[in-house]
């Protein structure tokens, strides 16, 4: 009897002591992810929520204003479509091309409507001076969209554009 009440003593023993190395272990785990946890939100905090939108200092203060004050929508104007013989190869190659023009306010697209045979012809005469080869590379067709940026600009006495866009570019 007294081997049989040893032996319910240590087994006793035995299951108070796994347990209380249980709930230490499972203590530990939780503190671990708790530091884990709070670790990452804290270097997403300070180092990722910039590139998210979540800082709040001066900077991003600022360009949120920038932002407001730039019009969400952009103001176009649409230019009928031009065609015109390439130079070279005697005529045989044709350009047809849509423009379309990002500007500044509304008072620039009612002079590009008014000044349209001016703005027309420094268009034309541009595109006719253009052979195949000049505007058959993307780079071409960049340097071709910088050269009808600066002489519309030069056309222009209100604003001036700030894009050009080509809406439709077929080179036959």
């Amino acid at each position: 009897m007294a081997d049989e009440e040893d032996m319910a003593t240590e087994e006793l023993d035995k299951t108070e002591g796994s347990s209380k190395g249980g709930t230490k272990k499972i203590v530990i785990i939780a503190v671990i992810l708790l530091l884990l946890g709070g670790g990452g939100f804290a270097g997403w905090k300070f180092f990722l929520s910039e590139k998210f939108g979540g800082a709040d200092d001066a900077a991003t203060a600022e360009a949120k204003e920038v932002e407001a004050e730039v019009p969400k929508v952009k103001i176009m104007h649409e230019m009928k479509p031009f065609i015109v013989n390439l130079l070279g190869e005697n005529g045989t190659r044709y350009l047809k091309a849509k423009i379309t023009a990002e500007v500044g306010d509304q008072a620039v697209k009612e002079e590009l409507s008014e000044r349209d045979p001016e703005v027309r012809d420094a268009v034309l005469l541009l595109l006719a001076g253009k052979s195949f080869e000049d505007i058959s590379t993307p780079q071409g067709r960049v340097t071709l969209r910088s050269e009808l940026l600066a002489r519309l600009n030069n056309i222009l006495n209100t604003g001036s554009v700030q894009m050009i866009y080509f809406t439709e570019f077929v080179v036959q």
